[in-house]
């Protein structure tokens, strides 16, 4: 059995249901161009895809 991947850990969060969840993209710089809309929108979490949420699983879990 492999080692979890605890890096991966502290990037995703997983459900209770079992949904994969990620950070939006465009958070940590290049912020000044963007519009006060744009900036509160990616605040939120994007869910994966099932396969590659599917995928990050495998390798959380070890």
């Amino acid at each position: 059995m492999a080692k979890p991947k605890k890096a991966l850990k502290k990037r995703f969060k997983i459900t209770k249901n079992g949904k994969v969840l990620r950070r939006a993209t465009g958070q940590d710089h290049y912020r000044s161009k963007k519009t006060g809309k744009q900036i509160r929108q990616k605040r939120g979490w994007v869910e994966l895809s099932k396969p590659l949420s599917k995928k990050i699983k495998q390798l959380i879990n070890g």
